[in-house]
C-alpha cells in the first residue's frame, strides 16, 4: 500500500482526500473551530471508511490550514513582546511612512500586533557589516524578563537593528530570556526573517512569535489524536511556498504557514494546467469562506517574498501588516458560500467579508444561523439539491434561506427573498471578477488566451458567470474539484527555501564571500528537506534579489546552483540587465546594481506528468432530472436539466443551461456554454461565439 491523506482546513469545511495510486477518495466535513483537530479526526473516519482501508494504511498525512491567518486576522494569537534595539521600539508603528490612500483624510492603518507597551528597548548596537559599536545590555534583558512575567506575556519576539547581518546579540538576548524563563516560545528574526528592511523582518518575526502557542498546541494535539486514532505515519505540513516541511519546522516557523490552504489549490491548478498542456491560466477557488485567484505562467504560480495579512483597505497593497515569507502571490477576498449578506447605508448590497462560517453556518443550514450567506441564495435561486449538498453529509433548509434573505436584503429593498438571491449572487461574482482584474493589472498581466480552472466547492458554481465577466472564454473543472486543495498538497515537493542578506555590489562582488554565504544556505535547506524527503532526488534553486544602486525595488535574478566564478559575474550582471530590460524596456547604462539579498530553494523533484490524450466524441447521458432554476443574467426562472457527472463518460457533451452534479460541489454550465468531458474526466466548458 501506498495510500496518501491529504487534510485541508478552511473557515467552513475540513476538506480530505486520500490517494492510492490511481485511486482517489474524498470528504468533506464541517470545520469544527473551537477544536479543529476534532473536526480533522471525524474527517479521518468518513474517508477512510469511504476508501474501505484502515489507519495503518495511511503511510503519509499532508496538511495545511488556516489557522494561523485566522489567528492574526481575529486578533487571536498569544500576548507577545517584542525586545529591540533602543530608540527602534516604535517600527511597527510607523512602518515605512506610506500611505495606501493618499487622499484618505480619515486613513485607518493596521495596528501593530504589540502594544507600544510591551515593545522593550535594550542598549546593543550593530553597524550594517556586523561590527559590535554598543555591546547588549544583558542587565536590561533580564528585567525585561520579569516585567514580561509580570505582565503575563506568553510569546516573545526579538529583533534587532543589523540583526539579519550578524546574529549574535540577538542570540544572547535569547538565550539569558531561556535561562531565565525556560519553555517561553522565542523567536529571533535572524532565523525567522534574516533580510534588511527592519518593519518588515520586525512584524514577520512578532507574527511568528504571536501565532507559535497556538499552532505548536494545535499540531500537538492533532499529532495525538492522529496517532490514537492508528496514523503513526510521518505527517507533514503544506508551507505558503508551495513546498512540504517537517512538523518540527512547521512548530518553530508557524508563519510560513499563513497561506498554506491556498498554495496547495495552486499547486493543483498548476498540475492540471500541466497535463492539459494549458500555458496561461486563472486558478479560481472558492470555499466556504473565501475565494482566490492565481495567475499561472508555463505551469508555475506567481511566488512573491511578501504577503500582507489582516488588511484594512480592501484590494489595497499597503494597508494590512508585512510578513517577509515566500509565499504564491494571489489575491483573497471575502467571497465564500458562507460570506454574509446585507444592504449598507446607501441601500447596496453588500457581500463579506464577515461569514457564517461552520458554526452556526447560513440559515440554510438549520444549525441556527438567521444571516443570510451566498450558500442561502444559491439554494434559494435553486442552483443546489438540498439532500445532495457536500456529497449529502450536510442537509440544506430551503424556508430558512428564503427567509433570511427577504428579512436581511429583500426587506430593505423592496425585493421578494428570490430576487434577493439574485442580487447576492450577482454581487459576489462582480466582486470576485474585480478581485481578477485587480490582481491581474497589478501584475502586469491580462486575460486574453487564459483557461479559468475552477475547484473548492463554489468555484465551478460561480465559474462561468465570472469568466464571463472578465472575458474568458474557456473553463475546466478537474475530478476532486470540490477538495482541490487537498488534492494539490499531495502534488507538492517536499521543499524549503532560506533567504538572507549579504549586501554586494559588482563593482566589488566579494566571490568567496557569496560562495560560503550559498553553501550554508543550500545546506540549510538541505538539512530541513532531508528530513522527509525520503532518499528522493532534489534539485536546488538559487536567486539573487538586485537593483540598480539607489533604486527601490529588487528584480529576481536565477544564479547557477554550484560555486560563482569571476565568469559568472560577468554573466550574471549581463543577465540583470537582460531581466530588466524585460519589465522596463531598456537598461540604465552607466548604473552599478547591488545585490540586497539571496535565495536558495532546495526541493525534491516533482514526478513527471503525463499529458492528456484525446478522445473521440461519445454519445451524451440522459438527465438525472430537471430543476428550476433562475438565470442571474435574464431573471428568468426555466428548467435546467441535472446530469450526474459519475454517469458522463469521456468525450461526452452537454449543452447549457445545465447543472453537473457531483459528490462536493456542482458545475453550472450557463446559457451559450458547452461542456464535454475530456480523457481524464475533467469537464471542459467553452463559451459558443
Amino acid at each position: 500500500m501506498s495510500a496518501k491523506l491529504a487534510v485541508d482546513i478552511g473557515g467552513t469545511f475540513t476538506d480530505l482526500a486520500i490517494e492510492d495510486g490511481d485511486r482517489r477518495w474524498t470528504a468533506k466535513v464541517l470545520t469544527t473551530p473551537a477544536a479543529p483537530e476534532l473536526g480533522v479526526l471525524e474527517g479521518v473516519r468518513v474517508v477512510l471508511a469511504n476508501a474501505g482501508l484502515a489507519a495503518s494504511d495511511i503511510t503519509l498525512v499532508i496538511h495545511g490550514t488556516t489557522l494561523a491567518t485566522n489567528a492574526v486576522i481575529e486578533r487571536k494569537g498569544a500576548k507577545t513582546a517584542l525586545i529591540t534595539t533602543e530608540g527602534f521600539r516604535d517600527v511597527l508603528a510607523l512602518g515605512n511612512e506610506s500611505r495606501y490612500d493618499q487622499y484618505d483624510l480619515n486613513i485607518e492603518l493596521a495596528q501593530p500586533l504589540v502594544p507600544r507597551r510591551w515593545r522593550l528597548p535594550v542598549t546593543e548596537r550593530l553597524d550594517n557589516t556586523g561590527r559590535v559599536l554598543l555591546p547588549l545590555d544583558e542587565a536590561a534583558v533580564a528585567a525585561h524578563v520579569a516585567f514580561m512575567q509580570a505582565e503575563g506575556i506568553e510569546a516573545v519576539a526579538i529583533g534587532f537593528l543589523h540583526g539579519f547581518v550578524n546574529p549574535a546579540h540577538e542570540k544572547q538576548a535569547a538565550a539569558i530570556i531561556r535561562r531565565l524563563w525556560p519553555g517561553v516560545p522565542v523567536s529571533l528574526s535572524c532565523e525567522v526573517s534574516p533580510e534588511m528592511r527592519e518593519w518588515e523582518r520586525f512584524s514577520t518575526t512578532v507574527a511568528n512569535a504571536y501565532v507559535q502557542p497556538l499552532m505548536a498546541s494545535y499540531l500537538k494535539r492533532l499529532e495525538v489524536g492522529l496517532r490514537e486514532a492508528g496514523l503513526g505515519c510521518p505527517l507533514f505540513m503544506m508551507l505558503s511556498g508551495g513546498g512540504l516541511t517537517t512538523l518540527e519546522t512547521a512548530a518553530r516557523f508557524p508563519i510560513r504557514l499563513v497561506e498554506s490552504g491556498p498554495a496547495g489549490g495552486a499547486i493543483f491548478s498548476a498540475h492540471v494546467a500541466k497535463q492539459r498542456g494549458l500555458t496561461k491560466v486563472l486558478s479560481f477557488d472558492m470555499g466556504g469562506t473565501t475565494a482566490k485567484i492565481c495567475l499561472i505562467d508555463d505551469y508555475q504560480p506567481q511566488a512573491s517574498r511578501t504577503f500582507e495579512v489582516a488588511r484594512v483597505g480592501r484590494f489595497k497593497k499597503g494597508s494590512g501588516l508585512p510578513l517577509r515569507i515566500p509565499v504564491i502571490e494571489m489575491v483573497e477576498i471575502g467571497a465564500g458560500g458562507g460570506s454574509i449578506a446585507a444592504v449598507d447605508s446607501m441601500g447596496r448590497i453588500t457581500v463579506g467579508p464577515e461569514s457564517a462560517g461552520a458554526d452556526p453556518g447560513p440559515a440554510c443550514y438549520g444549525r441556527g444561523g438567521t444571516k443570510p450567506a451566498v450558500t442561502d441564495a444559491n439554494l434559494t435561486l435553486g442552483r443546489y439539491d438540498p439532500l445532495l449538498f457536500a456529497g449529502g453529509n450536510l442537509r440544506l433548509y430551503p424556508e430558512p434561506s428564503r427567509d433570511a434573505l427577504a428579512a436581511e436584503v429583500g426587506g430593505r429593498l423592496g425585493l421578494s427573498g428570490e430576487m434577493a438571491a439574485l442580487g447576492v449572487v450577482e454581487m459576489v461574482d462582480e466582486n470576485m471578477s474585480n478581485a481578477a482584474r485587480v490582481h491581474a493589472i497589478e501584475s502586469g498581466k491580462g486575460f486574453g488566451g487564459r483557461t479559468i480552472i475552477a475547484f473548492g466547492g463554489g468555484g465551478p458554481v460561480h465559474g462561468y458567470r465570472v469568466a464571463e465577466k472578465i472575458g474568458v472564454k474557456r473553463m475546466l473543472v478537474p475530478s476532486g474539484a470540490g477538495v482541490g486543495s487537498a488534492i494539490g498538497f499531495l502534488r507538492a515537493p517536499v521543499g524549503y527555501e532560506v533567504v538572507k542578506s549579504l549586501y554586494q555590489r559588482f563593482a566589488s562582488f566579494d566571490v568567496p564571500a557569496v560562495n560560503a554565504l550559498l553553501a550554508g544556505m543550500a545546506n540549510e535547506a538541505a538539512a530541513v528537506v532531508a528530513e522527509g524527503a525520503f532518499g528522493a532526488p532534489t534539485r536546488q534553486i538559487r536567486i539573487a534579489y538586485m537593483r540598480y544602486v539607489g533604486q527601490g525595488h529588487e528584480i529576481a535574478v536565477p544564479l547557477p546552483p554550484r560555486d560563482l566564478t569571476e565568469a559568472d559575474v560577468r554573466d550574471i550582471r549581463a543577465l540583470y540587465d537582460v531581466e530588466y530590460s524585460r519589465f522596463y524596456d531598456r537598461p540604465v547604462p552607466g548604473s552599478d546594481v547591488e545585490i540586497m539579498s539571496f535565495a536558495v530553494t532546495v526541493a525534491t523533484v516533482a514526478e513527471p506528468v503525463v499529458p492528456a490524450a484525446a478522445v473521440e466524441d461519445a454519445p451524451s447521458p440522459a438527465p438525472i432530472r430537471y430543476q428550476a432554476v433562475r438565470d442571474t443574467t435574464s431573471g428568468e426562472v426555466t428548467d435546467w436539466a441535472v446530469y450526474d457527472r459519475g454517469q458522463m463518460a469521456p468525450g461526452c457533451t452537454v449543452p447549457g443551461p445545465c447543472i453537473v452534479a457531483e459528490a462536493e460541489t456542482s458545475t453550472l454550465v450557463g446559457r451559450g456554454w458547452v461542456c464535454r468531458m475530456d480523457g481524464l474526466g475533467y469537464l471542459d466548458l467553452t463559451q459558443e461565439a
